[in-house]
């Protein structure tokens, strides 16, 4: 995508196990975007929370994140006892506007298309965002993002390859096709929907066989 390549998709959280600021967050990128936003539907009754969206050049929004349960943190497995994955649950929604190969608003280039390829690579690279392996010492931990981020383009782009699955999941009430892999960090999905959009999504805590996704009826609720 034209506003995420080779970019982390999601600002990391502190290190040391603090968490972000999610409730400061405005909503106001997420009203500018011309389609719906998607989150876990009804049955999810924990705490929902704004992160960050994502835009062209020209400020157009592409694309944006909406969390689930725990708000995650980037913490040392070590320092934290080994256990963060038993403490936090959570699941991150990704919602990216489904576009073909376009001009950017000015007439000067062509925008990237988006596809369910950049649903994954934005959720891969979001569960990258607060992960830190135990045994790395952090001042490594930028040139391990960096790799990481590098491997999970290649597999998003690979949604048919061995390291995918499929998984069936409703969406608005209707069963739904998404690739799925899972990780030593977590698990990652992506699909597509008939609202024009494609969505990603990503956690750790939380099982993705349980999930339904459903359009967000007020986003401005979120504020």
């Amino acid at each position: 995508m034209e506003t995420t390549s080779r970019a982390v998709a999601q600002a990391p959280a502190a290190e040391g196990g603090q968490q972000v600021p999610s409730a400061r967050r405005t909503v106001d990128g997420y009203l500018r975007a011309p389609f719906p936003w998607y989150g876990l539907d009804e049955a999810f009754t924990g705490p929902r929370w704004l992160m960050q969206v994502g835009t062209t050049a020209d400020g157009a929004v592409e694309h944006g994140s909406i969390g689930h349960g725990d708000e995650p943190t980037v913490r040392n497995e070590h320092a934290a006892g080994g256990d963060r994955e038993s403490k936090e649950k959570f699941a991150v929604v990704v919602t990216v506007a489904a576009h073909p190969s376009r001009r950017s608003a000015d007439g000067t280039g062509l925008l990237e298309a988006t596809s369910v390829s950049s649903a994954a690579w934005l959720a891969g690279v979001g569960l990258l965002s607060f992960t830190w392996p135990g045994q790395m010492d952090h001042s490594l931990r930028d040139d391990w993002l960096e790799q990481q981020t590098e491997t999970a383009w290649a597999l998003a782009d690979d949604l048919d390859g061995a390291d995918w699955s499929t998984l069936s999941l409703p969406v608005d009430g209707v069963p739904t096709v998404f690739h799925y892999r899972e990780s030593e960090f977590g698990w990652v999905l992506a699909g597509s929907t008939t609202a024009g959009v494609h969505v990603g999504a990503y956690g750790r805590g939380m099982s993705a066989y349980g999930l339904g996704f459903a359009v967000v009826k007020d986003i401005a609720a979120y504020a």
